[in-house]
């Protein structure tokens, strides 16, 4: 298990998960309503240190209120960097947290060793904005309640990206609760979901500015294990970034299943 401490940001402070040791720390940058432990599986991986933030609004920082959107989680993040004194990191982020990452190597270039786009940071295809039919059940949970732990695991086995079940998902899905039975439910702020996604559908310069050759692991297959991913034509934005497919992965399992977790710890090495 990672070690947890708290980053004083505005408003409050922020979980921060530390895994591991080096001189070339990794910020790693979490999706829409995930925590620090959907990068567990890649932290095991690695063979260095990960720094891993609960942004506001998730996890053990779910009580920290707005303002929510890329811009200010990027400066949490920068937050992070400066209270645990690195200079530069090699920064990740996954789905929402790849939009976090593009705004942050925008915003501070310098603070940037390398950036890692898996599945999100991307401008995604025009369409209806529909928070609740995009993200599925990671959405409908936020207004449930749960009689048990065991109750919310069924939940999230029920879930069609989730087919293959393992202890680092278990783990990740435990720490999402908050209440007592037979009152549980997800401690992640609805609020901040929603503005967070509303800002990522709005068109930013922060992609445009991404170092030329960034590496975008891009999953297969979508956010509910459908066939068609979540980026389906990533020629579109080939010119700024390496685009690699992880066969075989889903928009979850690219971090969650052995394929994609070794896939993303890959380019984490220095």
């Amino acid at each position: 298990m990672p070690k947890l401490s708290r980053v004083p940001v505005p408003g409050g402070d922020l979980t921060v998960a530390t895994w591991g040791e080096g001189s070339r720390p990794v910020l790693a940058i979490h999706g829409i309503t995930a925590s620090h432990l959907a990068w567990a599986e890649v932290a095991r991986l690695h063979q260095g240190r990960i720094i891993a933030p609960d942004l506001r609004g998730r996890g053990g920082s779910a009580c920290l209120s707005g303002p929510f959107g890329m811009a200010a989680h990027a400066e949490d993040c920068v937050a992070v960097l400066d209270a645990l004194g690195i200079e530069r990191a090699t920064v990740v982020g996954h789905s929402m947290g790849g939009f976090v990452a593009a705004t942050l190597a925008h915003r501070h270039p310098s603070r940037v060793h390398d950036l890692v786009l898996v599945d999100g940071g991307a401008p995604l295809p025009e369409g209806e904005v529909d928070t609740e039919a995009q993200l599925g059940p990671a959405i409908h949970r936020l207004s449930m309640r749960f009689a048990s732990v065991e109750e919310y695991r069924d939940f999230w086995r029920g879930h069609p990206a989730f087919a293959e079940w393992s202890p680092a998902i278990e783990s990740y899905v435990d720490y999402d609760l908050t209440g007592t039975p037979p009152n549980l439910r997800s401690r992640v702020n609805a609020d901040a979901v929603r503005a967070d996604f509303l800002d990522l559908h709005t068109r930013s310069t922060a992609f445009d500015a991404v170092p030329a050759g960034t590496v975008f692991l891009r999953a297969e297959r979508g956010l509910l294990d459908e066939p068609v991913p979540l980026y389906p034509h990533p020629e579109e934005f080939a010119d700024r970034v390496r685009v690699r497919t992880i066969p075989g992965t889903n928009h979850y399992t690219i971090l969650f299943g052995a394929d994609g977790a070794h896939a993303v710890a890959a380019e984490l090495v220095p």
